[in-house]
């Protein structure tokens, strides 16, 4: 405002007050509603069926599965590639991580790790979208995308950063990596919490701090990665009735989780940002079996597959007064909607070239289609395509691909392409083309089981266990 301009309260001081004022109120304009808040929270190696909302039995989620119910839950939720790096670089980017080749995990040593990998500078993330669009914009957590300087989350769109460059880190600083410190903005850090904690306290902390200006918030915990360490206190006592000591501290570490990010959904309340931000949970891809898989499962495989364990994954959206609370929404979606949705959330314009759609629309039903016709995926020697219900995946060049009809068979038993060839030959055709346009990748590792939990592409049995 200009030196000496009369503010609204001045005038209305000087011409008699709130009696005048009301009489007055149509010469001034309304208060510009404020942009919505974004909170991102993004979880690393959870399961698709490992949510109480999602069928767990023996897990505890009550803060994740009360954000479902004051929201839309995804029950065909899909992530771009089964593995952590080009999953978030799909997520961040909107876009296929294959169609600029970044396609593969680093290797899980450090030192083997090139100095050129992470995702490319010419591609745009949504905290470059807005950064420039005036939002405070912080990362929470782990990253993976790149640890060389040009690479860092400082230098791509985000104004802080607390957390880790690589895919693994323990959650007790002394037996941390030293090789891959926790970064408070460009400073390493030690720090004395359980990380899970820590991450939470961080986030509370960016809301508490950024309440009165638009903010984005991306919160990328590495629970429920390995390695297996339960939280301290009583956490593991809340689970006397799991006996399997790797299920029992992977149900720690998601209750630790899941209470971290009740301590944020109450920071916002407490705010009362509530109705003001919109809220977005995710898994980065599929679990593993370190996890301890639950015997009633709803989908096979896990991290590192292209069956439906590995690239179907829980999908949250809650944004109240703009989508109904306890909906549930059935038609394929993307990580890479999010990108697409946050920025029409926001008013901003389409971003092009982006592979995600905003799906707004479909879930405040003023459009009556689909988001997406097909999506596809590629991982090492793996590819897979999706058409309405029916998918086909081909798991080794020299295997005929596979069928399934998901309407019936979410669990992938029965191969049907020898009873519908015309539909097998349609999907290869639709998956030959995609994949004839894509790059070359820019990487070329060879993925192996790694200390990270990663999962390579074997001739094991397909739920990767």
């Amino acid at each position: 405002m200009p030196p000496g301009a009369l503010t609204r309260r001045d005038f209305l001081s000087a011409i008699g007050g709130a009696s005048v004022a009301a009489a007055t109120g149509d010469l001034w304009a309304a208060d510009p509603p404020r942009q919505p808040n974004i909170v991102l929270i993004v979880a690393d190696d959870l399961g698709y069926d490992s949510l109480g909302i999602q069928g767990a039995t023996d897990l505890r989620t009550p803060h994740i599965d009360a954000l479902a119910a004051g929201g839309v839950r995804f029950t065909d939720g899909y992530v771009s590639c089964p593995v952590c790096s080009p999953s978030r670089a799909g997520l961040v980017t909107g876009r296929y991580p294959q169609e600029f080749g970044y396609d593969v995990n680093p290797p899980s040593k450090i030192s083997d790790i090139p100095a050129n990998f992470g995702l490319p500078l010419r591609q745009r993330t949504i905290a470059n979208h807005l950064n420039k669009l005036g939002y405070a914009t912080g990362l929470i957590g782990k990253w993976h995308l790149g640890a060389g300087p040009k690479f860092r989350p400082l230098r791509r769109g985000y104004d802080e950063f607390f957390g880790f460059l690589h895919g693994s880190r323990s959650y007790y600083q002394e037996d941390a990596d030293s090789h891959n410190p926790l970064w408070d903005n460009d400073r390493p850090v030690e720090e004395r919490e359980y990380l899970t904690d820590a991450f939470a306290r961080k986030a509370v902390s960016f809301v508490e701090r950024h309440r009165n200006e638009p903010f984005f918030l991306h919160l990328a915990f590495n629970a429920v990665h390995s390695p297996m360490q339960a939280p301290p206190r009583n956490y593991l006592e809340r689970f006397g009735h799991i006996h399997d000591p790797v299920r029992k501290r992977f149900a720690a570490m998601l209750a630790a989780m899941d209470d971290g990010i009740g301590r944020v959904l109450q920071g916002i309340r407490r705010r009362r940002l509530e109705d003001d931000t919109l809220v977005i949970f995710i898994s980065d891809n599929g679990g593993t079996s370190r996890a301890g898989h639950s015997l009633k499962r709803t989908v096979q495989g896990g991290k590192g597959s292209l069956y439906e364990g590995g690239i179907r994954v829980p999908f949250i959206m809650r944004w109240p007064g703009n989508l109904t609370a306890g909906s549930v929404y059935r038609q394929p979606v993307s990580a890479m909607d999010i990108v697409p949705t946050i920025l029409a959330a926001v008013g901003a314009d389409p971003y092009r070239p982006a592979d995600g759609v905003n799906v707004l629309p479909f879930l405040q039903q003023t459009r009556g289609d689909v988001p997406h016709e097909v999506l596809y995926w590629k991982y090492t020697n793996q590819s897979a395509v999706r058409k309405g219900n029916w998918k086909l995946l081909s798991r080794f060049p020299q295997e005929p691909p596979q069928l399934y009809d998901l309407s019936v068979d979410q669990m992938e038993r029965f191969d049907l392409a020898a009873a519908e060839p015309a539909r097998a030959s349609e999907l290869a055709d639709l998956l030959k083309i995609w994949k004839a346009r894509l790059p070359r990748p820019l990487w070329d590792f060879t993925p192996t089981r790694s200390a990270e939990g990663d999962e390579a592409v074997t001739s094991e049995d397909p739920s990767n266990e």
